[in-house]
């Protein structure tokens, strides 16, 4: 299900990727950056309404052969993770994946570490 995951910057700038075993990548490593820029820079124009609407938790976008979920973390150093997964299993809730299974395990560490 899963495709690749890793750690960026508030920039951008991927800090740590790591694609699952056995995948043909469907971008390149610089096309990947570029995926992860654009994710970063995005929320940071969401946090312009976190005033009114709260803090931004994720981000998902649906492509036709990819979903992309750029998550906050309570981290200074390392504030982005992306991840990406196969359109495949449409059976996904990844709201609940997300918020009961990836961010519980991100939640064990300190601030300014992941």
């Amino acid at each position: 299900m899963h495709q690749v995951a890793g750690f960026a910057t508030k920039a951008g700038k991927i800090i740590a990727c790591k694609y699952r075993k056995d995948v043909i990548p469907l971008l390149t490593l610089d096309e990947t950056q570029l995926s992860f820029i654009d994710s970063a820079l995005m929320m940071r124009i969401r946090e312009a309404r976190e005033p009114k609407l709260g803090k931004v938790i994720c981000s998902i976008v649906l492509y036709e052969k990819v979903t992309y979920a750029t998550i906050l973390v309570n981290s200074e150093d390392y504030p982005i993770i992306m991840t990406s997964f196969d359109r495949e299993n449409k059976n996904t809730d990844l709201e609940s994946l997300i918020l009961h299974g990836i961010l519980p395990l991100l939640s064990q560490y300190p601030t300014g570490t992941v």
